[in-house]
């Protein structure tokens, strides 16, 4: 048992310290605990284990043997990481927990200044909404004060077209009323002032999404288009939008690996051969960078991206090739760059779904290879692996399981993924009339082919969870079972294999 756990690759015990000392302060200070408490058992814990490992590397060598001299070394280096982890944890909690400063009471604020850190948008109720992150607020009075964080705006309808002419980077002031909300402040604007355009780099990265926009916004299936490569679900019908939701395969339109796992298929493709393995592993990090600054940064797309960049770099040698040691490397960066990021619902999820997906899915092939046909043995074991991985979060989140999701996935996510690949060769064949005439009736069989599908996966009910805690025993289980079972299997296939 011993041995096994030395085997375990310390960049673990990194991400398990972050992962504690990131999630525990909250559920801790909900309860009315100082949250400094578990940072201080921590450090005392991991000091006196340190000390044990080092008293015992330092006996002689006629006390101690030589493996256990390793082991022990070993130990010491999973115990360093597991303190780096409970640091870095513990720093990206404060910095996400700093919050907004806004320097006067919210009853005095009449209006607010700032820059737009993202991309006012469409909400479900048809208002605008965007972020600012601020520079000052100005009392009834007049009061100038300083402040700082992000507040989230709803626009009145007839700014949001000027304000998506000018687009994020742009200085702004608006007036109106501060409200609360349990994620942070919120503010109802009633005229708004563009102060400074932004910089010319967003001017053209907000020139580019506009005319795409446009372009798609002319055809039935454009909003689904706009959602699938740009992120826009301004012009996406709000059924079909439910309905992914509802068959559990929302994770679809929100962009993440899946997307990008399109673009770097594509881009290798082309690329590979003309250029060769490793520069073409370069220049498609590249391109995902100028692709997730023109469509913006989200959780789960950025999760990604680090995960392409860290894959690029292993090709030239400066990382192991091991989709784990990537996961976790993501992890422990995005924590360390975005902090606030780990509070993001899409980032809890999507690292949980790949971690299923590595874990028990890679399980689950091995379990079905031969009793299954490799087209639907892979799709399905992945399908699982995420499920199981992500189905105690929406329980707690959502009070709800959405079962069907896990098989309607494996028609829905590959009829999009060649809807998404149609609507990116699309404007390249419009240069031809015919050629776009055929495209665009392949795009508008396949969007009815979605509705229709999505559609039917959503009228099947999901299971109705009152607590989270049997979902979690439940989902555990099924690893163990998958990793046990997948184990044995293994073992048995490579006795048998020199006989057959």
């Amino acid at each position: 048992m011993v041995r096994k756990i030395s085997k375990i690759p310390p960049l673990f015990f990194a991400v398990s310290g972050a992962v504690c000392l990131y999630y525990l302060p909250p559920i801790l200070t909900g309860r009315g605990l100082p949250w400094a408490v578990p940072l201080l058992a921590a450090a005392a814990l991991l000091t006196a284990l340190i000390s044990f490992c080092r008293a015992l590397g330092s006996l002689p060598a006629a006390c101690i043997g030589a493996g256990a001299r390793r082991l022990s070394g070993r130990f010491a280096v999973c115990l360093g990481f597991l303190g780096a982890g409970l640091f870095l944890g513990a720093g990206a909690r404060i910095a996400a927990s700093a919050g907004t400063r806004l320097g006067l009471a919210g009853e005095r604020i009449a209006g607010i200044a700032g820059k737009l850190s993202e991309d006012p948008r469409l909400v479900a109720d048809g208002r605008g909404m965007g972020k600012i992150e601020l520079e000052y607020v100005r009392g009834k009075g007049g009061l100038r004060v300083s402040a700082r964080g992000g507040v989230a705006v709803f626009f009145p309808d007839e700014a949001l077209a000027g304000l998506r002419s000018f687009g994020r980077g742009s200085g702004i002031y608006v007036e109106g009323d501060l409200l609360g909300g349990r994620e942070g402040p919120l503010f109802r604007a009633r005229a708004v002032h563009i102060t400074e355009e932004a910089p010319a780099l967003e001017r053209f990265r907000t020139t580019l999404r506009l005319k795409l926009a446009e372009k798609f916004s002319r055809r039935k299936w454009g909003g689904l288009s706009m959602a699938l490569l740009l992120g826009m679900r301004d012009n996406l019908d709000t059924q079909l939008a439910q309905s992914y939701k509802n068959a559990g395969c929302a994770h679809v339109l929100a962009l993440s690996g899946m997307h990008l796992a399109i673009v770097s298929a594509i881009l290798a493709f082309f690329l590979r051969k003309p250029l060769g393995l490793r520069a073409a592993a370069v220049t498609g990090a590249l391109f995902i960078i100028a692709y997730v600054f023109l469509v913006g940064v989200q959780p789960s797309l950025a999760r990604s991206a680090i995960m392409y960049i860290l894959g690029a770099l292993s090709l030239l040698g400066a990382f192991p090739r091991k989709a784990s040691f990537l996961l976790a490397s993501a992890f422990l960066l995005q924590l360390l760059i975005w902090p606030s990021s780990g509070d993001s619902l899409s980032f809890i999820l999507s690292y949980l779904a790949l971690a299923g997906i590595l874990f028990t899915g890679e399980a689950l092939h091995g379990l079905f290879r031969g009793a299954l046909p490799e087209l639907l043995s892979q799709p399905l074991s992945a399908s699982i692996g995420a499920f199981a991985a992500t189905s105690p979060v929406t329980a707690a989140f959502f009070g709800l399981v959405q079962v069907s999701g896990v098989f309607a996935g494996l028609v829905i996510v590959p009829l999009t993924t060649l809807f998404m690949l149609a609507s990116m060769a699309e404007p390249f064949l419009s240069l031809v009339p015919v050629l776009g005439e055929a495209a665009d009736r392949a795009l508008s069989l396949l969007y009815l082919a979605l509705e229709s599908l999505v559609g039917a996966a959503a009228r099947i009910p999901p299971l109705r969870i009152s607590a989270a805690l049997p979902v979690i025993f439940l989902s555990a289980l099924a690893a163990c079972a998958a990793h046990l079972l997948g184990s044995r299997l293994a073992a048995r296939r490579n006795r048998l294999d020199p006989f057959s």
